[in-house]
């Protein structure tokens, strides 16, 4: 009889870490040029006065203001008012 009990299944996976993507700012918050509002894989989101899109999808502000969301179409859009 083994002396030592059987390794579970459990120790040889190995979750990735998480991407940490979504929404990084509310309606009306306030923002400062640069901040990032949003990331995303795709176009969940669309961008509006004052945003751009970066390689990797980001929504990033280029304009100091408040955040502004809103959908046209079903599909969601941020601005910065």
């Amino acid at each position: 009889m083994s002396k030592k009990k059987q390794a579970g299944k459990l120790k040889q996976h190995v979750r990735p870490a998480g991407k940490r993507l979504g929404l990084k700012v509310a309606h009306g918050e306030k923002v400062v040029t640069g901040s990032i509002l949003a990331r995303q894989r795709g176009t969940k989101f669309s961008p509006g006065e004052g945003v751009r899109v970066g390689r990797d999808h980001t929504l990033y502000a280029v304009v100091s203001g408040q955040v502004n969301f809103k959908k046209r179409q079903g599909k969601g859009i941020i601005s910065i008012m």
